[in-house]
């Protein structure tokens, strides 16, 4: 039996996908996400010049589905056969990337720089396919279009990735607004300081792209990514 292990603690991409009738297993990754990015950065300072919005949720993405697939619990190691997602997302707005706000006071400052103006918030996703070799394979699945095709030496090997990019319009919300939103908590906790499935939904305006995407998981990249590894979707529900 094959099972989705989600390497993140989001109430929100765990309930994504239990609303698409998937019951993920969860762990938590140890990832430094600063130390990893200023690594990518420098990285690819080396040999593309800036790192892009669109490739550091998913270099962040990657690190976590690698880390959990690296420390997996022995219980969850010895259950089932496991494909790790690991998920990042981060709000690009004016050519920075803004992932969750340090304090209120940072979360109020995005939201006045963020009214009546349009943003891209990208996810990244990392698939690692922990699953047992199949002996009737030649060779693990290819990875999808610019994703990393270099197995782990477990399992099936196959590693791969993309991300979702979604444009988001937010209302011209007035200063008591943005107070009164900052004042609940809720976009301290997120990337981009809003949601769009919570209380910061009446400020979104409108979107263009995948909605999943911008709560913090792409159904539909899920579903292309899983496919590249021969795990339809639908193989995932749960009873």
């Amino acid at each position: 039996m094959t099972r989705l292990l989600l390497a993140s603690a989001s109430p929100a991409r765990r309930a994504t996908l239990r609303a698409a009738g998937i019951e993920p297993l969860v762990a938590v990754s140890s990832v430094d996400e600063e130390a990893v990015l200023a690594a990518a950065r420098e990285r690819y300072a080396d040999e593309h010049g800036a790192l892009d919005p669109a490739d550091a949720v998913l270099v962040l993405a990657q690190a976590k589905a690698h880390d959990v697939a690296a420390h997996l619990p022995e219980e969850l190691a010895e259950a089932c056969d496991l494909v790790v997602l690991g998920c990042d997302s981060m709000l690009e707005l004016d050519g920075q990337v803004l992932g969750k706000p340090s304090d209120a006071q940072d979360a109020v400052a995005r939201w006045h720089a963020m009214r009546g103006r349009a943003g891209v918030l990208h996810t990244g996703h990392w698939l690692v396919d922990l699953r047992e070799p199949d002996e009737a394979d030649d060779a693990a699945p290819s990875p999808a279009a610019g994703s990393s095709g270099t197995g782990l030496g477990a399992g099936r090997g196959a590693v791969l990735g993309a991300t979702s990019s979604t444009t988001v319009h937010f209302a011209d919300v007035t200063d008591d607004e943005i107070a009164a939103y900052v004042a609940t908590g809720e976009p301290l906790a997120v990337a981009g300081a809003f949601t769009v499935d919570g209380r910061g939904g009446p400020f979104v305006e409108r979107i263009e792209g995948d909605h999943h995407g911008v709560v913090g998981l792409s159904l539909p990249l899920l579903r292309s990514l899983l496919a590249e590894v021969d795990v339809p979707l639908h193989t995932l529900w749960s009873d």
